[in-house]
This record gives structure tokens, sequence and C-alpha cells, in this order.
């Protein structure tokens, strides 16, 4: 044998030596930890798939309850949405639990739910923007412009996503309360801006045909 040859050799049974040291110290820390590896990708692969379960259960649930609610049959449609837990679609039934409300014509606790959406900083911020304006819907019919506005001023900006509706909802106030210089700058406004939805410019083009002949003499 030469010299290299035993030396690797040599090198070779020291490290053996070595690695039966290290399992005899350390062997039971591994296979825990291997042990732990296991269960911790079990548990998350099983987690996923209690989650998927629970979602997957709650869409059946929201989408019965809407078709529901589209038949009139409201206090079933309330009574599945309130069953809804499942983060996701829980967001979406407390909007259309209080949407079922309004269509009941309890505005005051369609509005309650929507406010208490809204408040609460748990749910998604598109939703809770959605919530407000939704309850904006809700009140126009009764609550005057300065109020409305105190509740979604923050909209009415060039660059925000809810600024049509907010305006739609502001003239629709204005023109209930014979308000009608300022009807006609909220649906002009809406008329002109060229992000509006097409069935949103039509309605504020037909309230401004309204409007229009009211319209206090320059």
């Amino acid at each position: 044998m030469t010299d290299d040859g035993l030396i690797r050799e040599v090198d070779e049974e020291i490290r053996a030596e070595q690695y039966q040291q290290l399992w005899q110290r350390y062997g039971k820390l591994f296979l825990a930890l291997a042990v732990l590896i296991v269960a911790g990708v079990a548990g998350f692969q099983g987690w996923k798939y209690y989650q998927k379960q629970q979602s997957e259960a709650a869409a059946v649930v929201y989408f019965d309850a809407a078709k529901k609610a589209e038949e009139g049959k409201y206090d079933d449609a309330l009574a599945a949405l309130q069953a809804v837990k499942s983060t996701g679609y829980g967001q979406l039934a407390r909007l259309r639990e209080a949407a079922v409300l309004a269509e009941k014509g309890d505005i005051d606790g369609a509005v309650a739910i929507y406010d208490s959406f809204a408040a609460d900083s748990s749910n998604d911020k598109t939703f809770a923007d959605l919530a407000r304006i939704r309850a904006g819907y809700a009140l126009v019919d009764s609550k005057t412009p300065d109020e409305l506005l105190t509740r979604l001023g923050q909209y009415d900006r060039d660059g925000q996503v809810w600024r049509n509706q907010a305006r739609e909802i502001f003239g629709l106030a204005a023109w209930r309360t014979g308000d009608m210089t300022m009807a006609d700058r909220y649906f002009n406004a809406i008329f002109a801006d060229p992000d509006t939805p097409d069935s949103m410019r039509q309605r504020a083009q037909v309230m401004i045909q309204l409007i229009t002949p009211e319209l206090p003499a320059k």
C-alpha cells in the first residue's frame, strides 16, 4: 500500500469513528428532529386540506343562501348566511346578510352590519370600503347630503376607486332634498369621468336631463 493510500484509509477510519461518536451523542436528537420535520410537513398539509374543505363547504352554503335570497326566501337566506364562518366567504356572507336585510326593508339592521363590518380592521380593506358605500346607498332616501358627505366624503376625490359611487349617492340625496345645483354638479362629474362604467354614466345622463329644467336661472 502506498503512503497516500495508507493516509486515505486512516482518514476514513478516523471519520467513521467521529461519525459513530457523533451518532452516539446526538443520534436521538437527529431522529427527534427528523420526526418533528415530518410531523410538521404532514400537519401543514393536513391544515391546508382542512382549510380547503372548509372553504368549499362555505362556498356551497353561501351560494345556496344567495339563491334563496334571489327567490325571496329572506329568512332562510339570512339563517344560512349567518352560518358561514370561513374567513373569505364569511366576509362575503356578512355583506350579503346586510344586503338581504335591506331588501327586506330593514335599513337600520343592514346599515348596522355594514358599519360594524367597515369598523373591523381584520376585514379586507376593499370589502370594508364596499360596506361603507353600500351603507350610503341604503341611507340615500333618509339622510341629508351633508350627513352622507360626513360618511363618505373621503371617497369624493379623483383617483379614489369608489368616487363615482359616492358621487352618485350625494347626487341622489341632493336631488331628493331639492338641492338641484349640488345634484347637477355631482351627476355631471360622474358623466365626465372617463372611468365611469357605462351603466352609471347612463344613469347620470338621465338624472342630468331631469335636473336641468329645475336649475336656478343664471
